[in-house]
């Protein structure tokens, strides 16, 4: 894996959103179905130093439970996460990142402000057209 952030010296916390119930020292590993696209078993585990960006994948989460945010810790390398920073935000401003390595939960944030309904129909939306249009996650 290249990694994109020489000896993975980010020191803010890096969060994951998902839908699952878990506890710390829970690990978040790659190789379950995806929240985006055909829903193929992910290569990869995403996590981000952005509450934002935790907030979107919390709320897209597959699955009909309420969205979670945990503050997460790597336990291997990483790298920019090229589905955003290499597409769409050049310089990685969203901190997000992708590993082949799990994350140890270590905390969860309990206090975050979903997006607004409107929000929510206009991303939702806009990943339906990329699905119809084919257009996938990149897994490299």
């Amino acid at each position: 894996m290249d990694n994109s952030i020489e000896n993975n010296t980010v020191t803010e916390p890096f969060y994951h959103g998902t839908k699952a119930d878990l506890k710390p020292g829970d690990l978040i590993a790659p190789g379950f179905n995806s929240n985006y696209g055909q829903r193929n078993k992910a290569k990869y585990i995403y996590l981000t130093a952005t509450l934002e960006a935790a907030t979107w994948g919390a709320e897209l989460a597959f699955g009909e439970s309420v969205g979670r945010i945990y503050i997460v810790e790597p336990t291997g390398a990483y790298e920019d996460d090229p589905n955003l920073t290499d597409k769409k935000f050049p310089g990685n401003p969203t901190k997000s990142y992708r590993s082949l390595y799990p994350l140890r939960v270590i905390g969860e944030v309990s206090d975050w402000q979903g997006h607004s309904e409107e929000q929510l129909k206009v991303m939702k939306d806009h990943l339906e057209k990329l699905k119809q249009q084919g257009i996938e996650a990149i897994e490299d």
